[in-house]
């Protein structure tokens, strides 16, 4: 059963003109397979808008608040700060699963708490309080929700970097050297190696990863490494 939409519109401090449009925000298309002669539509059109809408509002804020930073750093950050993990947390926060039209299957297999569809709702919500609501209250609650804290941490400690990127900074700035990566060892067959790679700086072995290609291995070394130096 689904909440009223009157708790959701307190949580995030909006009231919607078009109640019918805040309903589709929630209709999964699962829902609407088992419920073919209800004719409505499934949030995917504002999860497609919502997504657009989101890497706009996203572009503004990094320019208008970090305008020392470099066009990749840009895509970096971006990149970090909309990936599912991120919005599927802020949609967990909102309770947003609560308010989903789910198929039995969904409903058997979790999917009030799956990161993709919490995600996609996240999204779906972005799009329908620009229809609604416009613009300048799209970026409202974006700031309020997603960005405030989060990005700033984000760029702050630079976490938008690769795990390599970031480890040679700290290494440079500390040591005045560059971390090196040394395979030691390759195993399966040609066209399913697994690659264990280690980093290392002035001999002293920091972390070890391993992976699909050399390149992955390299950046779960970089990434041990730096959770034992946290």
């Amino acid at each position: 059963m689904q909440k009223s939409y009157l708790d959701l519109e307190k949580k995030i401090d909006l009231e919607f003109n078009k109640k019918t449009l805040l309903k589709d925000v929630f209709i999964h298309r699962s829902y609407l397979n088992e419920h073919r002669k209800l004719h409505l539509p499934s949030n995917e059109k504002l999860e497609f808008l919502g997504d657009s809408v989101l890497s706009l509002i996203t572009s503004i804020y990094l320019y208008k608040n970090f305008p020392d930073l470099k066009e990749g750093d840009y895509t970096d950050i971006k990149a970090s700060i909309v990936r599912t993990e991120s919005l599927a947390e802020v949609a967990q926060k909102l309770a947003l699963g609560e308010y989903l039209y789910l198929s039995k299957g969904e409903e058997k297999g979790k999917g009030r708490i799956n990161s993709n569809i919490l995600a996609d709702t996240f999204e779906a919500l972005i799009a329908a309080i620009f229809i609604d609501r416009g613009f300048d209250s799209a970026y409202d609650f974006i700031l309020k929700n997603l960005f405030k804290e989060k990005l700033d941490y984000i760029v702050k400690n630079k976490l938008y970097l690769s795990p390599k990127s970031r480890l040679q900074e700290i290494i440079q700035a500390k040591y005045k050297v560059l971390p090196s990566y040394q395979t030691i060892k390759e195993t399966g067959p040609e066209h399913d190696k697994i690659f264990q790679v280690e980093v290392l700086v002035k001999d002293h072995k920091l972390g070890e990863g391993q992976g699909s290609s050399k390149k992955t291995a390299e950046e779960k070394a970089a990434e041990n490494s730096l959770e034992k130096m946290t």
